[in-house]
Parts: structure tokens; sequence; C-alpha cells
């Protein structure tokens, strides 16, 4: 058979670490290569986990280098590309970060072999990843119960397919099991029955047929995973969510990234002191864009060297976000305006959860509302 890359991408991140080490747990034959891309721009604590994961793996992580040693005198891979876009900044409309400091980086260390890409999106994740416009490029999903890409679900169960596929279930389902699933093979995809109604309708009637269905499918394919002789994920029913992903780091020694640690502040609401907590969300570039107000509160209060840095980046009417700069940010009043908004909404937050938790409860046991007894 081809021989076939197996890559995960390190981000420095919890997902992509927590990934790595369940990877390892459950299918130690895999020959993985782990990677990642440094802008240059990470926080302290994104670099020291992924040293910890390194220890942990017992094998190393390659750094992909968007650019050349010597080829810039920027002071980062960042600052690089910053000054070919013109002191244009990232931003949501313009990730051109994403682009030029991971995506492009990624498929010129690819080349051109078959390769199966793992990414670490959730099971408790509404979204979907990035899919490589590179055909040897295959991404697979090992934390949801749907493993597969959405270019491989939409080339699986497209209505042309539906013979292949039903052919391919009568081979790995039982007679019983087959008539049961005989109305969602045999439906049309349209605009009564939806793409995913059917995903979810065959999920249902059983994950590792899916799997099977799908692996023998894409042996009629190029798609990196036919061409392998066995695929031990399509055996695999677990979902892999937020407090599992936790959990994993934990077990291994390894820990969550040092910026998820919840830090207390204090602010003053109604005359009295209360106690908020605050961390960072996501991996990334110190500066990312997509930080929330009270992130660049943390930002500022637990490394203002890194602050103040972000703030030289905000020059010929460029800001890290549309309707605030970083020195408007930083000014005391306004500190504690967002530290005041963040504790309100997180405390209505959990009043609504707790909310619709007694709600449940209360339907459970044919009460009704629990809005009745207020």
């Amino acid at each position: 058979m081809t021989k076939v890359r197996h890559v995960l991408g390190i981000s420095g991140g919890k997902d992509s670490a927590a990934l790595a080490l369940y990877l390892r747990d459950l299918y130690p034959k895999l020959d993985i290569e782990y990677y990642t891309s440094d802008t240059g721009r990470e926080l302290d604590e994104t670099y020291a986990l992924i040293e910890r994961l390194k220890s942990a793996l017992g094998r190393d992580i390659i750094e992909i280098k968007p650019i050349e040693e010597n080829y810039t005198n920027a002071e980062s891979n960042f600052d690089h590309f910053l000054e070919l876009y013109g002191g244009y900044l990232p931003s949501s409309m313009a990730r051109w970060c994403t682009k030029k400091l991971k995506l492009e980086p990624f498929e010129d260390y690819i080349g051109e072999e078959p390769t199966i890409s793992y990414v670490g999106i959730r099971g408790d994740e509404d979204r979907e990843g990035y899919i490589s416009k590179k055909p040897n490029v295959q991404s697979i999903f090992p934390f949801r119960e749907n493993i597969w890409s959405e270019d491989v679900i939409k080339k699986v169960l497209s209505n042309q397919c539906m013979e292949q596929v039903w052919s391919l279930y009568g081979e790995v389902l039982g007679e019983n099991e087959l008539e049961a699933a005989s109305p969602y093979l045999t439906k049309k995809i349209g605009l009564n029955f939806t793409q995913k109604q059917k995903l979810e309708a065959l999920l249902r009637i059983g994950v590792k047929a899916f799997n099977q269905v799908v692996f023998q499918f894409l042996k009629t394919t190029d798609y990196p995973v036919g061409k392998l002789d066995s695929f031990p994920l399509i055996e695999n029913e677990d979902i892999i969510r937020l407090d599992d992903v936790f959990q994993i780091l934990e077990n291994s020694g390894v820990g969550a990234p040092g910026y998820y640690k919840k830090l207390e502040y204090e602010v003053e609401i109604n005359g009295e002191i209360q106690k908020g907590i605050y961390a960072r969300s996501r991996s990334g570039c110190f500066f990312c864009f997509y930080q929330q107000k009270i992130e660049w509160v943390w930002l500022l209060e637990q490394h203002p060297q890194l602050f103040e840095k972000a703030k030289t980046y905000e020059v010929d009417g460029y800001t890290w976000m549309q309707d605030e700069t970083l020195e408007e940010l930083a000014h005391d009043e306004r500190v504690i305006a967002i530290k005041k908004e963040h504790y309100l909404r997180t405390h209505r937050e959990q009043s609504k959860s707790a909310k619709s938790w007694q709600d449940d409860i209360l339907a459970a046991e044919g009460v009704g509302c629990a809005s009745c007894f207020i």
C-alpha cells in the first residue's frame, strides 16, 4: 500500500495537546508526526506547555518555519508578514496571520505525500475544522462522534452514491439491522431531509457501522485514509468534551496551559467589593484579535510588558479592536468598567443556567415551570 503520513499540529492549546496524548495512549502503533508553527508572538505559557508535552510524548515536535531564518531581519515571523502587509493588522475579516503563519507553512511542510491530519475539535463544539485545499491531505476529528470532515460526508451521503452506500451497509449490518436502516439509506437528501439529518440518523444506527462503511467507500477514492489497509479509529465511539480534555491533561502530568488558570479580580458592585474570575480562553498570539476585552485586561495585569508590546502595533489608525485602542482600554476607569461588565454578565449567565437546571428538574417531576413559584 502507499505510504501515508500521520500528522498532528500542536498549537500550544489544551485541545491539540490532549489529542496528542489521547492518540498516543489508544493507538501507540500510529506513527504520528507532531509539528508546531511558531508565530514568535505566543505567550510564555504556550511554549512551556509544548516543552512539557515533548517530555510526555517522548517525541520531538517539529517546528515549521513560515520563512527562512536568513530571509528576514524582522523581530518575529509575525513582524515579517506585518511588514509585507504594510502594517495592516489581522482581523476576523482579514486573517492573514492564520494563512501565512499556519496554513501555508503546513501545506508546504506536507508537500504532495498522502497525509492524514488529526484535528482536536471536541465533541461539544459546533464547528467544522479546516479542510486543506490540497487533495492529498485529509482531516480526521477523533474527539467527535463523526470523525469525518464535511467534504467526505458530502460525498458519501450524496444522492448519487445511495446505491453504493446501501451495498456497503449490506456487508456491515445483519439482515434485521439493514431493514431498520433502510428508510434512511433509501431516502434522498432534500429540503425535507437534510444531510445533517441523514448523518445523525445513520450515527444513531451505529457509529462503528457508519465508520466501516465510510472507510470502505474511501477505498474507491483518492483520499489518504482509503490508501490504508486498516484504520483503527473506525472502531472508536468516544466523544471527548471539554471536561475530558482537562482530565486527559491532568492525568498525563502535562497539565493545562498556564493561561487557563482562573485568577481573581476585585470590582465594586452596588457599594460592595465583589470577586470575579478571569483567564485567557484560547491559545494564540498574545495580541490575538479574537480576545474578549476582559482578556485584554488579563494581559494588561498579568503580562504588562506584552500588553505594552501589543500597543506598539497600533499605528496609522490600525487597532486590534474596532471600537477602542489599547491605550484607551488601559485607563483605570475603563479597566474597572470592563471588570464590572464581565462580573455582571458572568453572574447573569450563571443565574440563567441555574434557572434552566431548576426548570428541567421541575418539568421532570411534572410540576411545571420554576417561574410559577416566583
